[in-house]
């Protein structure tokens, strides 16, 4: 019996190996026919433990016309999470919450409705992704990706916009820009553990490429004064906000846009998308009597009045069909210059009567005015111009001094940029030059779109607007000592929805300015959004803005300012002579200009510069207190500040709480850096040197320096 039952199990235990082997025959003949016949099996083993995964590429970067990076790319820690390769995402929701600080419930029901890759944090700290690394937890990792950092946070955001989170760009340069700066995707291969954790290798191929840099025309110290001035006008103003654009009238470079409300680039997530636009190329607003320039251009091109016409301005009362046009005063006869000195609306309606609705409509067009400026600002507004068709009488009217018009801030830039050239439109240029991973700058070109009026209208029309900046003007607040300046002042009413009338308490201050206007190097325009009354107009809000922000501007240039003397009677003495301004440290020559743009008219040679001394004084006018220097820092990178004019102790100082290591040379006071101001370091591994100089000795015979400043006197 017994050997009849080891019969039966020797049985069942031959079939039970026969069955083994014949799975294991079966088994190891499909493995065979998919790692060797079939490729797609190979593929599926490979894709199991090895896959790609697509990364961010190295966005290029954003540097003002100096080189001073405004818009940088560095690594940044971002942690992911892949849900196939976790059981528990409550204890996963657990640890991270507490490394991340965030809360538990809310992150547990996110990570539950994730099965595949996603990124759960993007940019946390170094200190964070070292925690998640320690931590170890299954389906969770941490990788170092491209982050878009903005070392002069709200420094010309509006023009230069914002990256976002994918590395696109979203408003601005970076918007314009993106296809040049952005690069291709970079793909990184990686492998997981039988815990689904990544396995990176630093030998593991990387591949992509890189983006190109953009320089910008904008020089961001000029920004920064720009800035600084807006501020201080606005604050003096009780204005809402407000801009300054500076423009060279022969490139069209745009060499400020300083706008207020501004916005931080680094911070763009907590900021209304509405709030990030750039108002100078966006938003188009009326702009008050700074339009009867061009109205007076385009009358004495055409021949439809003279420089010595004598214009009746009818005792400051003008019916035309559907209004009464007034002006402030009865200011009796004018001439077309004096139409513009004391900007009387009845003088401009009557011009434009002259000129006739068809040809003042061109000649606004010929301006610019209606149409982009071509630019290639992303959504760049064109402003408002109805056809000349459907203007009725008081329309035409209106028109002639400024209202029912709507134009941007670089329109005006650009067509009072022709009258300063001499009557050549050039295209507004934001992009100086852009370079290649690896190569060199290739400069962008200037580009003449057409001649708007003849050379002499031009030059006619600059003598007119001088007359504006006079003690009979308007706009006696942007004088300028030692500099010829030509501009108009604007002060328009704002339209009221609620009523659907024009607002008797709200205003736009305007003011359009050339200098020197005997050899035009520098076009601004100055506007501040609802200053408060009396502070409301042209000449008492934008004018003494203008005179703020014109010194640096024309320093930079080799055009400097010199100061009044002071007259004080003395019996015992003669009044000592005045000493010329101090100088400011030499500015670079002018970029040549390309053999398309306007060609400067032969003018008096701008007054030479004098000699440095050593510690560079500030530009002309600056009167505004010194503010702190302070250092910015973004993990360990840090923008450098300008140390001129400080002390060692005070270097040792501000550098000491950023980690900055520095080498002081000499004694005295900080005359020279290297880097240079703007410059982004690593804190802790770069040297910054600073030499230092005794300062020069005080003048004992100079006489003091009057002041300047005038009352303004409000216009329309």
């Amino acid at each position: 019996m017994r050997s009849a039952d080891v019969r039966k199990s020797a049985r069942r235990v031959a079939i039970a190996r026969a069955a083994l082997l014949a799975t294991f025959a079966v088994l190891s003949a499909r493995a065979v026919h998919l790692t060797v016949f079939d490729p797609r099996g190979a593929e599926r083993g490979e894709d199991q433990a090895k896959r790609i995964m697509n990364l961010l590429p190295d966005r290029g970067s954003i540097v003002d016309r100096n080189g001073a990076e405004i818009a940088m790319t560095i690594e940044a820690p971002s942690v992911y999470f892949d849900g196939r390769y976790v059981r528990d995402p409550d204890a996963v929701a657990r640890s991270l919450a507490r490394i991340l600080g965030v809360e538990r419930a809310a992150l547990a029901r996110e990570l539950r409705r994730r099965k595949g890759f996603s990124f759960v944090r993007r940019w946390i700290t170094p200190e964070q992704g070292e925690k998640i690394h320690a931590a170890k937890l299954a389906g969770v990792g941490v990788l170092d990706e491209p982050r878009r950092l903005y070392p002069y946070r709200a420094l010309a955001a509006g023009i230069v916009g914002f990256a976002n989170i994918d590395g696109n760009g979203a408003r601005g340069i970076e918007q314009q820009e993106n296809t040049w700066l952005r690069g291709t995707t970079r793909k990184l291969r990686f492998e997981r553990d039988g815990s689904g954790r990544v396995l990176i290798s630093d030998a593991e191929t990387t591949w992509g490429t890189a983006g190109g840099d953009v320089a910008l025309t904008i020089d961001a110290a000029l920004q920064a004064d720009a800035e600084r001035a807006l501020a201080a006008a606005i604050e003096r103003t009780g204005a809402r906000g407000g801009l300054v654009l500076a423009m060279d009238p022969y490139t069209g470079e745009v060499l400020t846009a300083a706008e207020s409300p501004g916005f931080d680039p680094n911070r763009f997530r907590r900021t209304a998308y509405p709030a990030t636009r750039s108002s100078a190329f966006l938003d188009a607003m009326e702009p008050g009597s700074a339009m009867k320039a061009f109205l007076v251009a385009g009358a004495l091109d055409r021949g439809a009045i003279g420089e010595h016409d004598v214009i009746d301005t009818e005792g400051g009362r003008l019916r035309v069909p559907g209004k009464t046009i007034t002006d402030k005063h009865d200011f009796g006869p004018l001439d077309p210059a004096g139409v513009l000195r004391l900007s009387s609306n009845i003088g401009a309606v009557k011009i434009g009567t002259a000129l006739g609705p068809r040809a003042h409509y061109d000649a606004l067009r010929a301006f610019g005015f209606g149409s982009s400026t071509r630019s290639l600002f992303p959504d760049e507004s064109a402003g408002m111009l109805r056809g000349w068709r459907e203007w009725r009488p008081v329309d035409h009217a209106t028109i002639s001094f400024g209202q029912g018009i709507s134009v941007t801030p670089v329109q005006l830039a650009t067509a009072t940029a022709a009258i300063a050239n001499g009557g050549q439109l050039v295209r507004p240029r934001l992009i100086a030059a852009r370079r290649a991973p690896n190569g060199p700058w290739q400069p962008t070109r200037v580009e003449v779109v057409h001649r708007v009026i003849r050379p002499e209208t031009a030059h006619s029309l600059l003598g007119m607007l001088e007359t504006v900046v006079s003690d009979e003007g308007t706009a006696r607040a942007a004088r300028l000592p030692g500099v010829r300046v030509a501009g108009k002042t604007g002060t328009a009413q704002k339209w009221d929805a609620a009523t659907g009338t024009y607002s008797q308490t709200k205003f736009r201050a305007w003011f359009i300015g050339v200098a020197p206007a005997d050899d035009p190097r520098i076009v601004i325009v100055a506007e501040l959004d609802e200053p408060k009354q009396p502070l409301h107009t042209g000449g008492a809000a934008a004018a003494p803005l203008f005179a703020r922000v014109a010194p640096g501007q024309l320093a930079h240039r080799g055009v400097f300012l010199r100061r009044e003397p002071v007259m004080v009677a003395s019996a015992a003495a003669p009044t000592t002579a005045p000493p010329d301004l101090p100088p400011v440290a030499s500015a670079p020559a002018p970029p040549a200009r390309a053999p398309s743009a306007p060609t400067r008219p032969s003018a008096p040679a701008a007054a030479s510069a004098p000699a440095p001394r050593t510690v560079p004084p500030a530009v002309a006018a600056a009167s505004a207190p010194p503010t702190p220097v302070e250092v910015s820092a973004f993990h360990d990178r840090v923008l450098l500040p300008d140390f001129r004019g400080l002390s060692r102790s005070d270097v040792t100082q501000i550098t000491a709480k950023s980690g900055v290591r520095v080498k002081l040379e000499g004694s005295g006071l900080a005359v020279r850096q290297d880097p240079p101001p703007g410059s982004v370091v690593v804190a802790g591994s770069e040297i910054v040197r600073v030499e230092f100089r005794p300062p020069a000795p005080p003048r004992t015979a100079a006489a003091p320096v009057r002041s300047t400043a005038v009352a303004a006197r409000g216009d329309r």
